[in-house]
């Protein structure tokens, strides 16, 4: 077990065994033979690799081990094969810390992740997700309001929601289902921490698509096309689409999509498109609108103030609440969180972490 982790924090890292090796001092074959369980480091070593692949000692030591199953990444094509085990690693590991903390409560205190009834057995056409959406919020109570954080809806209705640094921009995000020792699924949902908040949105959203429509769109429709139709009228449901913007218009305004993408969280050019959708804009006038944000500049990047990303809070909340049961200790609350515990304690008790903000 601890050549194997030593190998996937390795990778999840990015190094080459080469490059381990030299910030150890020790050749490629004793990385390989740590790995091989041939060879066993000694702490300093171990020290080293930890601190080389920016991973806590105790990762390998963890016994709860998670396999990652029906993995769907959203993505371009040259975010290769070694980049996605990296993120597989990665959420792998960060899905081991939840899960132990899960494993920690008498009774588990988020709940079961289940599809509602609403969503059909077949999609056999893409107008259908947008039936499908609006039912969905409807079992969730959601309603037709915006939604103010998606990610922690996402976490209150039991989906693992992960942001992961990753900073090659042909990453979005992924969908996975955990599978623990004991036979326990979770699904899982992970998306880039380098994007604005309305492109992280959009992303969670077609994430939780895949996880919705499994197994259930028409093999004559692109399943990412699916995705994305009922990303966007889950975001911008019709109904209030047309009371935003009327039901039949001329032209669209860019300030005007602009208040709505900060209302919404749903970016300026996918207001764009549910306009379309919804038979509010004719076509030609919104290829017309696409060749204005090409002009611009504005797929690139929108104008104006960015959207602020969504942070996930309830992994933290429920390692203190552990803690305040004396379901954990502080040492393990420290490893979870992933920070040393002398920091760990002052942000515990809401101390100043260093001398300069007592000044």
């Amino acid at each position: 077990m601890l050549g194997q982790r030593i190998h996937q924090a390795r990778l999840a890292a990015g190094l080459t065994l080469e490059a381990l090796g030299q910030q150890l001092g020790v050749s490629k074959a004793a990385i390989q033979k740590y790995e091989k369980g041939m060879v066993t480091p000694d702490s300093a070593k171990l020290l080293k690799i930890a601190k080389a692949c920016g991973v806590r000692t105790e990762y390998f030591f963890r016994k709860q081990s998670v396999e990652l199953t029906d993995v769907e990444f959203r993505k371009t094509s040259d975010f290769g094969v070694k980049r996605e085990e990296a993120v597989q690693i990665r959420v792998a590991e960060m899905v081991e810390k939840r899960i132990a903390l899960l494993n920690a409560f008498p009774k588990s205190p988020i709940s079961r992740f289940t599809v509602p009834d609403c969503v059909p057995g077949k999609i056999s056409a893409l107008g259908e997700l947008e039936v499908v959406a609006d039912g969905v919020r409807r079992e969730w109570s959601l309603g037709l309001n915006p939604i103010g954080d998606l990610t922690d809806t996402l976490e209150s209705l039991g989906l693992l929601i992960l942001v992961v640094d990753v900073e090659h921009k042909a990453f979005s995000g992924m969908t996975a289902t955990a599978v623990v020792a004991d036979g326990q699924q979770y699904p899982v949902i992970a998306v880039s921490s380098c994007w604005p908040g309305d492109r992280q949105r959009f992303t969670l959203a077609h994430e939780l698509a895949h996880v919705l429509l499994a197994g259930r769109v028409a093999a004559s429709i692109d399943e990412e096309k699916a995705c994305d139709r009922f990303a966007g009228a889950f975001l911008a449901p019709r109904a209030a689409v047309i009371h935003e913007l009327g039901e039949g218009r001329h032209r669209l305004e860019p300030r005007e999509l602009y208040r709505l993408k900060h209302e919404y969280g749903l970016s300026m050019r996918g207001w764009a498109i549910r306009a379309l959708q919804c038979e509010i804009i004719p076509h030609a006038y919104f290829q017309s609108l696409m060749k204005l944000f090409s002009s611009r500049g504005w797929n690139r990047g929108e104008p104006g103030d960015p959207l602020a990303t969504e942070v996930p809070q309830l992994f933290e909340q429920l390692v203190y609440r552990a803690l305040a049961e004396q379901l954990i200790s502080e040492a393990k609350a420290a490893e979870l969180l992933g920070i040393p515990r002398m920091q760990f304690y002052r942000q515990r008790w809401m101390e100043p972490l260093d001398a300069a903000a007592n000044q």
